[in-house]
Order: structure tokens, then sequence, then C-alpha cells
């Protein structure tokens, strides 16, 4: 695969605004359907990467990228949704080109998520750096026999063995969110000693959450989150759809934010609707990424936000395979070699990377 120079929207001038340069005209990650692995649930041998990798994290550890991406196998129904979702890990030297691991990190398995993660699955990780070292991942949790999904989080010390903690608002506010439905978490970071790791505003963490709106929730300690409230039980939505806008059927978290000079600069993902009010300048269902900026002294003030997107499905593989609306779905965002290089999910199938210069 050669390299390529293919780039979305410039965007406005700053801080991740682009423009986006593809490394290739390829995706990076794609099915392996000869990979098994011993289901701990069935008991029995599964291809768990056959059909589907895609909706990657990323970070950067010991100066190679480490992407951790998810795959689904070829059990259940052949529609989205209907198979069973892990999540594995993949490591590069130079941000393209990837050695996997045989086996997937984070699984269903039979434990005490058994029940919010099977059958159903682990999905759509993000990950940060905390500050002390080790790692934090955000996932969905979801539970096809609960008909309900959560953002579950997990920590590790080596990117390979996880302890699940399970779901991020478990008792928060006299446990009015236990049985909430929410899902696509993405952690604040910043740079620090050219380290991007985990952010404190306000003496907090902050998690930006959701889709059909992006709220937001604080911690003390990056496993414990507490939604912010409009009023008791009702989360605060802080981005919400725009008619005719790229983002008009609903914004949804992305990678990691990042607290910097002009703000919290804020990738999420946007969905245009199907219909009236959609933004006619994209497909109808079209997966595009957009940009905010927040605040950095009250993280729920949303000072900008872009009217075109950033990056957005141009090539065949990112409007092609089991999303053909066309999906660049953004979840991994790494700082590695002068660059912002950001990891996406391609038509729900694939795992594709760009890059722009970072600022200096």
């Amino acid at each position: 695969m050669g390299g390529a120079a293919a780039q979305a929207g410039a965007g406005p001038t700053g801080t991740l605004a682009g423009p986006w340069t593809r490394a290739l005209n390829a995706p990076v990650i794609s099915p392996q359907p000869a990979s098994t692995f011993d289901d701990p649930i069935s008991g029995t041998p599964t291809h768990w990467e056959a059909l589907h990798t895609f909706n990657p994290a990323a970070v950067v550890r010991e100066g190679k990228v480490y992407v951790i991406y998810r795959a689904e196998d070829d059990s259940g129904s052949m529609k989205i949704g209907g198979h069973v979702s892990r999540l594995g890990l993949a490591v590069s030297d130079d941000g393209i080109h990837f050695r996997r691991m045989p086996q997937p990190v984070i699984y269903p398995a039979k434990d005490a998520q058994e029940e919010r993660e099977s059958p159903g699955g682990v999905e759509d990780p993000r990950i940060v750096e905390s500050p002390a070292g080790g790692y934090v991942l955000t996932y969905t949790q979801w539970s096809r026999k609960l008909g309900r999904y959560s953002v579950g989080i997990a920590t590790s010390n080596d990117l390979t063995h996880w302890q699940k903690h399970g779901p991020a608002f478990a008792g928060a506010l006299e446990g009015r969110y236990d049985a909430y439905k929410y899902k696509s978490a993405a952690i604040l970071t910043e740079v620090k000693g050219g380290r991007v790791v985990a952010a404190r505003v306000q003496g907090k963490y902050w998690m930006f959450w959701g889709d059909l709106g992006i709220r937001a929730a604080t911690s003390a300690d990056l496993i414990h989150w507490v939604p912010v409230e409009a009023s008791a039980g009702t989360p605060r939505v802080m981005l919400e759809p725009r008619a005719g806008k790229p983002d008009s059927d609903f914004p949804e978290a992305g990678p990691p934010p990042v607290l910097t000079r002009e703000g919290i600069v804020m990738l999420y993902n946007a969905k245009n609707k199907d219909g009236a009010g959609a933004d006619p300048s994209l497909k109808a269902g079209t997966y595009s990424v957009l940009r905010a900026v927040l605040s950095a002294k009250d993280p729920m003030k949303v000072i900008a936000r872009t009217e075109t997107p950033v990056f957005k499905p141009e090539l065949p593989f990112e409007q092609s395979g089991q999303y053909a609306a066309g999906t660049t779905f953004g979840e991994g965002l790494v700082l590695f070699q002068g660059k912002w290089w950001l990891y996406y999910g391609c038509a729900d199938s694939f795992v594709g990377v760009a890059s722009t210069p970072a600022a200096k």
C-alpha cells in the first residue's frame, strides 16, 4: 500500500483544525478471518475478528502507537449489531503499519460484568493515560438480554491486562443513573512533557459522553463519574443537533478532547439526518468529524463549532462495508512524531488514520 495525499476540508485555523491527510488510501486494520479465540462464554473457538474491525482507541507508549480496536466475530445475524464485539490490540512503530496481538484484550467473560456484556459485547473504546501512569479505557457495554448499554471503565498498566470496574455512573447521584442508557465517552486530556495525559479543570477530571447530544461528567479518580445535570435525573446537554448541518441527526463524543491555549478542543462525530432538516451537501446518514471549542475555565460552555466537517468520508473503504452511507468515526487521537494522528472507524468495517501537523 502506497502513501496518499487525500485531504478533507481544512476548517478553521488552530489546534486539530486540519487539513487532515490520510496516511494511506486503504485501511490500516482490516478483518482477519483466520484469527481464533477460545470464547469463555460459549466454551468454543470463535473467529473473533472475522467480519469487521473498526472504531479504534489509540495511545502512545514507549515510542510506539498502540490501537485498541473493536472486532466483530462471524456469529449471530448478518446485520449491524448482530455479532459479538471484542477489543483487539495492535502496535505500530510508524503509526501506519500494525502488528496485532493474536487474542482480544477485553471481551465478554464469566466475570462481574457478564450480564452487562453478554450476549452483546464490548464496543467503541477511547483511552487516556493517567498523569500518574497507567491507562484508563472507556468502552460501551452492550447486553441484548438487558436491552441496555452503558459506559464501562477499565484500567491497565501494560495495555494487555485489564481490570474492569463496571459502569462509569454506578451508584452516582443516589443511583438514578444505574439503569440509564449511555455510551460514547471521551476523557479530557492535555499535553505535558510530550505526553498526552488526562487533565483536570476546576480540580476535577472531565468526561464528555453520549449520542443524540453530548453531555459531561466529572470524577476525582478517573474511575467513578458523576453526570453534570440540568435537573435531578436529567443530564445537561452541551452540544445538541443543528438543523441543516452535518450534525443534524446528532453529535456524538469523539476521541479524547485536548486542553489548549485556545480552549478545550473537541473533535466530535456527527450524523446527518435522513429527510427534512438534513445537510444537503452530505449523503443521508453520513458520519463526519466536526470540531468544537469549549471554555478552558468552564467545560460546559461552548465557544465555537464548525459549520462543515473537518474530516468526512471520501474514499471507497469509508463508504462501503456494513454502513454504506459512509463513516469517518473518530475515536483515537495521539501526538506522535510531531503530528496529531486521528484513528477512525470506516463504514463500521475498517480502521483508517489521518494526520495533521502539531502546533509548535
